[in-house]
């Protein structure tokens, strides 16, 4: 009897979860088969009768001045270098800026100039990935808020080809299946890491490990297996993409662990605008009297400009037990919302906190030209952002002839500062006092060691240039345009 009464409960149940998985399949059949339609009302042919191959790049903050933003323009000079059929597309939340004046940023920030003009699709909901609107599993919500930002975009444009620029994950399949496009992805950082898990399971606290779960082991256990279901999720996402490539070594090995499709996975190396920092002349310094440090990063939490604050204030400390040159510490970067105006004041009473405020100097939003005459002054170049997907900032000042002090981690450690045909390339340290120490021990190498070093470190960075990108780039989404 116990047997029929299981007979009569599942055979419904498996009936009725067959008839709504059914129903699933034609519902979104049939969604597909109206954006293919939308598709054909919403473009039209070129001059040439022919319709121009759509391309279409999420980046919904592709006016912030980061290294990703620069990674967008250059693939986006790359394809219309090589596609005489194509048209660039552009998704974007930057609704307080016109398109033209978005180009003239890219010009005048990064010093890259389009060929053909980027067509922009302005998308209203880009608050739904906004960190801030979820105090609680952040990572879910701006996933879940990056599909619906997605569902605006595919509505608004319907591209052939899709390449998501900006690692939201989470709208390649919507476009893939219901858009029924070709997709791919540019991945500059994992949106989840082992890093990421290990620190929740070892109970460490980190910028993203809140102190009360930490000293609670429920809650540590519990944001364990939020955690693993997430990266399961991101794991399903992403392996949906057709093309990914991703920085650097480091995001190549977290990236095979978690999406599992090395087939079509390649490390593509951001374009570092190597040579305008390589057209600075290097020259023995001529200044002894003072020594500029200079920093060149987004003011993000991540990005740990308080530890290069206090290890600047401890070489202070330290160097003013002697009659040495006076130091300087130069914070450079794009602030792109209040936020990170907050954190900027933050530093700043930082700053004054620990006494430096007179040696520290904070340059924002700064355009192109001064950023190279502060590198081209400045004796090192600091970085000290944990686990650096790759380092953009870090390349930029090998380049200009810096002596380079980046975090012993990530992009930094197993990609840029790494010998050159045998010779040291820069330095790596991990904590306030390491940071301090060999802040000292390169002022107090001989300007002759010094160049030694900025000169070996000038010729390893060739590997980094816009070339090289293009190449690797035009190689790797090859497969989306046949």
């Amino acid at each position: 009897s116990c047997f029929r009464l299981l007979c009569s409960l599942l055979i419904p149940a498996l009936f009725l979860s067959g008839i709504l998985c059914v129903c699933l399949v034609v519902l979104l059949w049939g969604i597909r088969l109206w954006i293919q339609q939308r598709k054909k009302q919403l473009t039209s042919a070129g001059k040439d009768g022919k319709r121009p191959l759509l391309v279409a790049f999420f980046h919904p903050y592709c006016n912030a001045g980061g290294g990703g933003e620069r990674v967008l323009w250059c693939a986006i000079r790359t394809l219309q270098k090589k596609y005489r059929n194509v048209t660039c597309v552009v998704y974007t939340g930057d609704r307080d800026v016109t398109g033209e004046e978005i180009v003239e940023g890219a010009f005048r920030r990064f010093n890259i100039k389009l060929i053909h003009p980027v067509k922009f699709v302005f998308l209203e909901k880009r608050y739904l990935v906004e960190a801030s609107l979820y105090p609680h599993f952040t990572l879910l919500g701006q996933s879940l808020g990056s599909a619906f930002l997605g569902w605006e975009a595919l509505l608004k444009c319907v591209p052939d080809i899709y390449i998501d620029s900006m690692g939201y994950a989470f709208t390649l399949p919507l476009f893939k299946y219901l858009g029924g496009c070709h997709v791919g992805c540019y991945v500059h950082y994992p949106t989840i890491s082992s890093d990421m898990l290990s620190v929740v399971r070892n109970q460490d606290t980190r910028f993203n490990n809140a102190a009360f779960i930490t000293n609670n082991p429920l809650f540590s256990k519990f944001k364990l297996v939020y955690y693993y279901f997430f990266a399961f999720m991101y794991g399903l996402v992403g392996s949906c993409s057709d093309v990914i490539m991703v920085n650097s070594s480091w995001t190549l090995n977290h990236i095979l662990s978690l999406w599992r499709a090395g087939a079509c996975t390649s490390v593509v190396y951001p374009p570092c605008d190597v040579q305008t920092f390589l057209d600075i002349p290097l020259e023995e310094e001529k200044s002894t009297t003072e020594y500029s440090i200079v920093s060149v990063s987004q003011f993000r939490p991540e990005k740990d400009h308080p530890l290069q604050i206090r290890a600047f204030a401890k070489l202070l400390k330290e160097k003013r037990l002697g009659q040495q040159p006076s130091l300087k510490l130069i914070l450079i970067g794009g602030c792109r919302n209040q936020q990170d105006e907050e954190r900027v004041n933050n530093l700043k009473h930082l700053c004054e906190e620990l006494g430096v405020s007179n040696n520290v100097t904070f340059r924002i939003n700064i355009p192109f030209e001064e950023l190279k005459r502060h590198l081209a002054e400045a004796t090192i170049g600091l970085h000290t952002m944990w686990n650096e997907h790759f380092g953009i900032g870090v390349v930029e000042c090998m380049a200009a002839g810096t002596v380079i002090l980046a975090h012993n981690s990530g992009g930094p450690k197993l990609d840029i500062v790494v010998p050159y045909e045998g010779h040291t390339t820069g330095f790596l340290a991990e904590n306030e006092d390491n940071y301090a120490e060999t802040m000292a021990y390169i002022l107090s190498l001989s300007p002759e060691k010094r160049l030694e070093i900025r000169e070996n470190a000038r010729r390893s960075v060739h590997r980094f240039s816009d070339q090289h990108f293009e190449e690797t780039f035009l190689l790797s989404v090859e497969p989306l345009f046949k």
